[in-house]
């Protein structure tokens, strides 16, 4: 079982990985030498028997994130008692809206970079009936460059606020934040959930914010955390809808399809919503 826990990178192999056949092969031309003759002749099937008894499968890769902030879990319960505290705010505007006057506003800011502009050297064919059941796509493409996506996803009504750029510096990320001050009303704070990106803490950004005093509040999420960012979910279903298979004849086109988008989201928003409150338990 030790081998199986061992890369084959380790022992001298290209692979990073084994396969149940490159197990075997090993195993057979190493066992005579290690000292276990009955392996001399082990099949891939007897590999499989083995891992299946000690419950391994060294030939797959189930990725995991590691926690790399030292003050990982308190910066992760402040971002969750926000959430919680945005669920309340929500039931309560929901069962007495004329009641209920909103002085926080809680918005989830991110960058998405590399959206590509990719454009087809030969028409997309129709799917034919009978005959073709699906697009079909010429294999050739050409690449136009990339764009980032910045933006704010509101916690309350799933407004977004976005920006299509060519880049995601400070000036880029203080625009997005001028766009948020112009579109929400005067008096009330808007409470930023954010990763530690350069832009949103950059002298620049710190300028134009202290131009703005009371007017933003910002709630960090843990370094290697941006899972707990909810417009993760906002990215997550960009790119099952529009962006899903896009094809642009220039970057200019794939702004335009990405604000028409985002349009589209905004004239039917969702409310995205944290369930895994769990998390919080000690």
């Amino acid at each position: 079982m030790h081998l199986a826990c061992t890369k084959p990178k380790e022992l001298g192999y290209a692979a990073e990985l084994w396969t149940r056949q490159s197990l075997a092969l090993h195993l057979r031309q190493q066992a005579q030498a290690a000292g276990h003759p009955s392996l001399a002749k082990a099949a891939k099937a007897t590999v499989q028997r083995i891992l299946d008894e000690q419950h391994l499968q060294p030939h797959k890769v189930k990725y995991y994130l590691e926690r790399r902030d030292p003050e990982f879990e308190p910066k992760m319960k402040e971002v969750l008692m926000v959430y919680q505290e945005v669920a309340v705010q929500n039931r309560a505007a929901a069962e007495a809206p004329a009641e209920v006057a909103q002085n926080v506003i809680t918005v989830s800011i991110d960058e998405k970079p590399g959206v590509q502009a990719i454009e087809n050297t030969a028409p997309d064919l129709p799917p034919v009936p009978q005959k073709h059941s699906t697009v079909g796509r010429d294999h050739e493409y050409k690449r136009h460059g990339t764009l980032s996506i910045l933006a704010s996803l509101d916690l309350h009504d799933g407004h977004v606020v976005a920006r299509v750029e060519e880049r995601h510096r400070s000036r880029e990320f203080i625009a997005l934040l001028k766009d948020l001050d112009g579109y929400y009303p005067d008096g009330v704070t808007i409470r930023v959930i954010l990763d530690n990106h350069s832009a949103h803490i950059s002298k620049e950004t710190r300028a134009y914010l202290a131009t703005r005093p009371n007017r933003f509040s910002y709630v960090h999420t843990p370094k290697h955390g941006s899972w707990l960012n909810l417009v993760e979910t906002l990215f997550g279903k960009m790119a099952h809808t529009f962006l899903r298979h896009i094809r642009v004849k220039s970057k200019a086109e794939l702004k335009e399809r990405i604000l028409r988008g985002i349009a589209e989201i905004n004239a039917a928003p969702v409310v995205h919503r944290w369930k895994k409150f769990d998390l919080l338990a000690p």
